[in-house]
């Protein structure tokens, strides 16, 4: 997933669900669509200990009115006071948890969208995941939100903004997931649900971390794997579902995960076979794009003797799950997962 990982990338898509591992970065990369970035702390963080969104505004109109904001590349936007026509391509996680419906939706392929919010964004036609100028001008946008800056690039700016305001919401290299959340809901003049929505998600995971570690006594060590038809790559420590359940969650990063994590900024890694072969992880939270299943991945003698395969913890998702995203909801949908697979409960 950058340059900024999703939509620098090409995605391979197999099946029903690509890959994005690698097609612009060495081949270590992810899309971002199936790998998400966060887990890099930015901006300021407010007395509650989260991030403060910061869009720079230099001014702000009365209640009712345009507001004059700066984005995160120093663009002065003038954003509508209700925007009633928003495209914000794989944003889409914080506008659900806003209550903000899109005109169009992330999507890649023909007919691929983030299938975990399907429930809500029901009925809301997919936009291919570059944003063709002609595709965007056609459903009449009111505001624009892009996360990364790279979608922007060249004079891409000026041409979005000639179809409607044009907010970025993020230029690092993997945007963490919170800053953009609290960002967008500045934005869309929704600043304390948006920090509502954070509180709540601090507050589940807080609580989700409580119950693992009297579950989980000292077999903590977990990892989080996505099989594919002819690879098996690891998330990264600090991003996407690893963010989850290292950072929030609170399991033991195996060495494996460690180096894999050191070694690139992509989301999710690929891993040779003898490192699988190596991997010390008591728990598995396998996300399954194989096409085969759980019983016939793990047959293959490469998984004999990590400790999770042993013991029975090797817990599959499909590949249409959350666990590819990351947001509140997605994380919050992983967390819940966590939570049946090592306590039975939720």
């Amino acid at each position: 997933m950058k340059t900024k990982p999703f939509k620098s990338l090409a995605i391979l898509l197999a099946g029903s669900l690509a890959l994005a591992v690698s097609a612009c970065s060495n081949g270590a990369e992810t899309d971002k669509g199936t790998a998400v970035e966060t887990g890099q702390p930015a901006g300021e963080t407010s007395e509650s200990g989260t991030p403060a969104a910061d869009t720079g505004a230099e001014e702000t109109a009365a209640s009712g009115e345009a507001r004059v904001l700066k984005d995160s590349m120093d663009h002065e936007v003038t954003v509508p006071a209700e925007p009633k026509a928003v495209i914000a391509s794989y944003l889409e996680d914080h506008l659900v948890a806003l209550g903000v419906k899109p005109v169009a939706q992330w999507m890649i392929g023909e007919d691929k969208m983030q299938s975990y919010l399907q429930e809500s964004l029901s009925g809301v036609p997919g936009i291919p995941s570059e944003l063709p100028l002609e595709v965007t001008a056609s459903y009449s946008p009111d505001l624009i939100l892009m996360d990364s800056a790279e979608l922007v690039a060249g004079d891409k700016y000026k041409q979005y903004s000639a179809i409607a305001p044009t907010y970025v919401v993020g230029n690092a290299q993997n945007n963490d997931w919170r800053q953009e959340l609290l960002t967008v809901g500045e934005v869309l003049g929704k600043k304390d649900e948006a920090q509502k929505v954070l509180d709540d998600y601090e507050a589940k995971a807080a609580d989700a971390k409580a119950k693992l570690e009297e579950a989980a006594g000292g077999a903590k060590k977990a990892a989080a794997l996505w099989a594919t038809e002819k690879d098996v790559y690891v998330v990264n420590m600090n991003l996407s579902s690893g963010d989850v359940i290292y950072n929030d969650l609170g399991m033991t990063v195996p060495d494996i995960v460690k180096q894999a994590s050191e070694a690139s900024e992509a989301n999710w890694s690929s891993l040779s076979l003898e490192l699988l072969a190596d991997l010390d992880a008591d728990y598995l939270f396998l996300v399954n794009g194989s096409g085969k299943d759980k019983a016939q991945v793990l047959a293959d003698p490469v998984w004999r003797n990590i400790p999770a395969v042993k013991a029975d913890r090797v817990y599959e998702f499909d590949r249409d799950s959350s666990w590819l995203y990351t947001g509140a909801i997605a994380n919050g949908q992983m967390i819940d997962d966590v939570l049946a697979s090592v306590t039975g409960s939720k």
